[in-house]
């Protein structure tokens, strides 16, 4: 899987703005609802503890800070398909993360959609504001 040219063709199927970072990071600025936008960054990493590499899709919700209800945002990450929030930087994200040599266009697609759509949901929940 060719990651890189399958971020470009999706950005272009779903009318969103394509960024190849470099030759391991794409970035897709996809439409969400409400016409606003999320981005996400697609990765190609290796996993140390299972020696393969990974596709990390991962998008910005908002900055930490001590009032976020972290036992509800877990309660909440039980009902998603793909994603988890992870705490990267200083940031809440969502990622989805798949093995490379299993992805296939279809899985990739379903969770870009997902991670775009709900972290733009819980950045307007968390932030009433569309920052990222």
């Amino acid at each position: 899987m060719d990651l890189t040219a399958f971020m470009k063709k999706y950005a272009d199927q779903v009318g969103g703005q394509f960024t190849q970072y470099d030759p391991s990071h794409s970035i897709i600025i996809m439409p969400v609802s409400g016409n606003r936008f999320q981005t996400v960054i697609g990765t190609v990493k290796q996993s140390e503890l299972y020696n393969r590499s990974l596709v990390a899709l991962n998008s910005k919700v908002c900055a930490i800070k001590p009032e976020l209800d972290y036992k509800v945002l877990l309660e909440q990450a039980a009902y998603f398909n793909y994603c988890r929030f992870v705490v990267n930087e200083n940031h809440l994200q969502l990622e989805a993360v798949v093995a490379l040599d299993a992805a296939t266009e279809g899985t990739l697609a379903e969770m870009l959609q997902e991670v775009a759509n709900l972290a733009d949901q819980f950045e307007l929940k968390l932030t009433d504001s569309d920052i990222h």
